[in-house]
């Protein structure tokens, strides 16, 4: 990789569709990955990290008065960009009681017609729940009904999770799917910023008018280093996961002190952790800092359906986590 920042190229501006061999690779990735096809040529977009991806999505699909679907809970960028534009954020429930899946039905019974896009984020943040096939099949034909776009936000495919998914993998998906991935969770590249979008060229060349007057490319040296961690052997996903795994099992423990419950099937980097009752979040969080100096996301930044949860995050080292302990 040093060798490519000395490479005659390396300090010129770069394609806005990134060099043909990074496009690639990303292509191969998705086809041993997940199974899916696509073009690399007119169905994939490098982008400077996955959120920068909502941005130019957004600018693309949506214009003042439009609506957007938002999860709550669910990554605020989705909410803050919608905003920006000029658009109104429509927030569709997700809660325990339906697994924190979309409940599609009761979607149906509102009105969608100003509808333009939907953000789905499986595995999702920050409740780790993963989707099936079947629930991602439903979700594609709700899109085609309504006429809406859906952009399912998928940087957690890797971690912690036995069967990645793409929702591309759904027959006819990609008439009204795009998908945005990420190299920041996958391959531990988060200051780098590499992330990608893929979908029907037509989509893709929208984002592309709008990334064309943000940008100038990626940087030659970064967009070769991706390719080599597309390329990267499966021993990688198992150190991964290992690493995560030993967290997890310390973070449970963690959690098990503070009288929280939660899933141990979820996937992603956090744990998402229910509350003893009648606890609220942020009252919660408040005491923690205060008394342990310990530190959590309260379950409300992500929106008002996080109300008696938090957030634990596995980036932390074994040697904090341990030490978060011993406080407690």
């Amino acid at each position: 990789m040093g060798n490519s920042f000395k490479h005659p190229k390396a300090n010129q501006y770069q394609s806005y569709q990134g060099l043909p061999e990074f496009r690639e690779a990303i292509v191969s990735f998705y086809r041993d990955q997940y199974g899916v096809y696509i073009s690399p040529s007119t169905e994939v977009l490098p982008l400077m990290g996955s959120k920068e991806g909502i941005m130019h999505i957004s600018m693309a699909f949506l214009n003042p008065g439009d609506q957007a679907l938002i999860p709550n809970p669910g990554y605020p960028t989705y909410t803050s960009v919608t905003k920006l534009l000029g658009a109104e954020p429509i927030f569709y429930d997700l809660t325990e009681s339906t697994n924190w899946l979309i409940d599609i039905e009761e979607l149906e019974d509102q009105d969608l017609s100003k509808v333009k896009i939907m953000w789905v984020n499986y595995p999702h943040m920050p409740t780790g729940t993963n989707a099936s096939d079947a629930f991602f099949t439903r979700l594609v034909a709700f899109a085609k009904r309504h006429n809406i776009l859906i952009i399912n936000d998928n940087p957690y495919s890797f971690v912690l999770n036995k069967e990645p998914k793409s929702i591309l993998q759904i027959s006819g998906a990609k008439d009204v799917c795009l998908e945005l991935n990420s190299l920041s969770k996958t391959f531990n590249m988060a200051g780098w910023r590499v992330g990608m979008v893929l979908g029907r060229a037509e989509y893709i060349n929208a984002i592309l008018k709008v990334k064309s007057n943000m940008d100038s490319g990626m940087l030659f040296g970064i967009q070769k280093a991706a390719i080599q961690a597309l390329n990267c052997s499966k021993l990688w996903y198992v150190s991964l996961n290992q690493v995560y795994e030993e967290r997890r099992q310390l973070i449970w423990k963690l959690a098990d002190s503070l009288n929280c419950t939660y899933n141990k099937n979820a996937s992603g980097m956090f744990v998402w952790a229910k509350l003893p009752p009648y606890m609220k979040s942020e009252e919660f969080v408040d005491l923690l800092l205060k008394e342990n100096n310990i530190f959590i996301a309260p379950g409300t930044i992500f929106g008002s359906n996080g109300e008696g949860y938090v957030r634990f995050s596995l980036c932390a080292s074994t040697e904090i986590i341990e030490e978060a302990m011993a406080r407690i």
